[in-house]
């Protein structure tokens, strides 16, 4: 039997959209100028998608220009991996599959057991002979919510005459993100993490840097993505990215939840395991294996008893496999089968974690009182 209520700790996988943003799609759909005639509803549709630019842009302090519009976070992982040919490609281990699929030989740089990439293998492979290196490194990981040092990294990157691509898709309206600052070269972001459109998504690339086109065509986005502008899409995402970057103010209210989340948990399950828990991480992201049960096991019967959470990353088809993650942390199988990922938002409350400790205890005490 389904609960009736329903708790949405998945945030990680999608937020829901913001109002804000669902009115901004709906007036845009309601126009049907193309933004790159030159009539006046050409040019309206054209002032919509230059605003929407600049509240992107000005989420993660970069210039309007160095905004490329996206079908979405992979495509813009697609673009930055594959925009700068004639480097060769390094990514982390704990890397999305949007990015580990993309150059599937690329050479992957261990992480250390609490998923923050190991500095020392990455300057050592910097230094080899093979010519420029493009690498890849998460801003914060999308199970574990560990934080990557992106800065240092981009020392050691532009040390040895490379470009350094970040996914930050996990951080708007979570922690701040400052293009400047991290030193990076490319950053991917992406519109359904903060409350916008689903199929929305922004690679930023530095300003003095060439991208090589993947889709050809016309010459939008300043030819580096050619295709008509999706104009409600990218509408609402600009309508998110206004309200994500006031967003950090509510951060502290989500960590605070998190911790009282995680602290419950535990002392429901002693023998529970959170991963990372010794790094700095998301406010809002817990990894934890309940010992003996399946992910899937735990994810359907939460779901059942109206708690929505997700086996690792929500992107393979519904099919819940051994996160590669905690794999590359040194994770022992037989635990990171059991891990599952609860991820809070600004819309979480209380009584959203009164109602996953209630379920998780009972799914605990059902487990272990079967295993008697």
């Amino acid at each position: 039997m389904t609960a009736t209520r329903a708790t949405y700790l998945d945030w990680n996988a999608n937020a829901p959209m913001r109002p804000e943003a669902v009115t901004a799609v709906a007036e845009a759909l309601s126009h049907c100028g193309n933004p790159s005639s030159i009539h006046r509803a050409g040019r309206h549709a054209r002032q919509r998608v230059n605003q929407a630019r600049e509240r992107v842009a000005a989420l993660v302090g970069v210039s309007p220009e160095e905004v490329v519009f996206t079908g979405g976070g992979t495509e813009a992982n697609v673009l930055a991996l594959q925009g700068f040919p004639n480097h060769r490609v390094i990514v982390s281990a704990v890397e999305h599959e949007s990015v580990l699929a993309v150059v599937p030989d690329a050479v992957r740089v261990p992480v250390l057991a609490n998923g923050v990439v190991d500095l020392d293998a990455l300057a050592r492979l910097l230094t080899t002979d093979a010519g420029p290196a493009l690498v890849s490194l998460m801003f914060a990981n999308n199970e574990t919510g560990a934080l990557q040092p992106i800065a240092d990294v981009a020392r050691l990157v532009h040390a040895r005459g490379g470009l350094l691509h970040c996914d930050a898709v996990q951080g708007p309206g979570k922690v701040p993100l400052d293009f400047r600052a991290l030193d990076v070269d490319a950053m991917t972001i992406s519109g359904h993490k903060i409350g916008g459109p689903m199929g929305t998504g922004a690679l930023i690339v530095r300003g003095d840097l060439s991208l090589q086109s993947l889709i050809k065509g016309g010459g939008q986005e300043r030819g580096r993505r050619a295709g008509t502008e999706n104009l409600p899409g990218i509408v609402g995402f600009g309508a998110a990215a206004l309200l994500a970057k006031d967003e950090i103010g509510a951060a502290e209210n989500v960590e605070r939840l998190r911790v009282e989340a995680e602290r419950r948990l535990l002392d429901v399950a002693p023998d529970a395991v959170v991963f990372a828990a010794d790094v700095a991480r998301l406010p809002n992201t817990i990894s934890i294996a309940m010992p003996r049960v399946a992910a899937s096991t735990q994810v359907i019967a939460l779901d059942l008893a109206g708690v929505m959470v997700s086996a690792g990353a929500a992107c393979s088809s519904g099919k819940v496999t051994r996160s590669h993650v905690l794999d590359a942390m040194g994770v022992a199988p037989a635990m990171a089968e059991c891990a599952i990922r609860i991820s809070l938002g600004w819309g979480t409350t209380d009584a959203d974690i009164d109602h996953l400790v209630e379920a998780w205890g009972a799914l605990y005490a059902r487990t272990r009182a079967s295993a008697a």
